[in-house]
C-alpha cells in the first residue's frame, strides 16, 4: 500500500488553504495517512476552534471508509444500512468536507478533512485539496 508524503499532505493542505482564501473563507484542514493518522494540519486565522476535531474526524471518517463524508451520511439517515455508524471508531462525521485521496493508479493514500463553512463549501475546499495531492 501505497503512503501520502508529507509532502503530498502538505501540497494538499496548501491548495486547500488557497481555495478558502479564494472563497473568503476560514477554514481548518486536515490530512491523514492510510492508518487515519493526522499527517498535516492547518487553521486558518480566525476559523472556529470547534471545527479543529471536525476537520481531523472528517478526514479519519474518509479514510476509514475510502469513501466522502457526504456520501455515508446518505447510507446513516434514519431507516439506512448504515444509520447510527457515527457512533462507531470513537466519532465519526458523516457530512460533507471529509475526501479520500488517491494517487495516480486510484489506490487510497490518505483522506482530507475541511470544517469552517457551509458543508457545501467545506466539501468545495477538501475536492480542492485532495486534486492537489494527485
Amino acid at each position: 500500500m501505497n503512503e501520502i508524503t508529507w509532502e503530498q499532505a502538505q501540497a494538499g493542505v496548501e491548495a486547500a488553504v488557497a481555495k478558502s482564501r479564494e472563497l473568503g473563507l476560514k477554514m481548518n484542514v486536515a490530512v491523514v495517512d492510510t492508518g487515519a493518522n493526522l499527517k498535516a494540519f492547518a487553521r486558518m486565522d480566525g476559523a472556529w476552534l470547534g471545527s479543529i476535531d471536525i476537520a481531523i474526524r472528517k478526514a479519519r471518517t474518509a479514510r476509514l471508509f475510502d469513501m466522502n463524508t457526504g456520501e455515508l451520511g446518505k447510507l446513516s439517515q434514519p431507516g439506512g444500512a448504515l444509520f447510527n455508524i457515527e457512533h462507531s471508531n470513537g466519532g465519526l462525521i458523516t457530512f460533507p468536507g471529509g475526501i479520500p485521496i488517491r494517487d495516480r493508479a486510484g489506490e487510497v493514500i490518505g483522506a482530507i478533512g475541511v470544517s469552517g463553512d457551509t458543508v457545501e463549501n467545506d466539501h468545495q475546499v477538501a475536492t480542492a485539496g485532495a486534486a492537489a495531492v494527485r
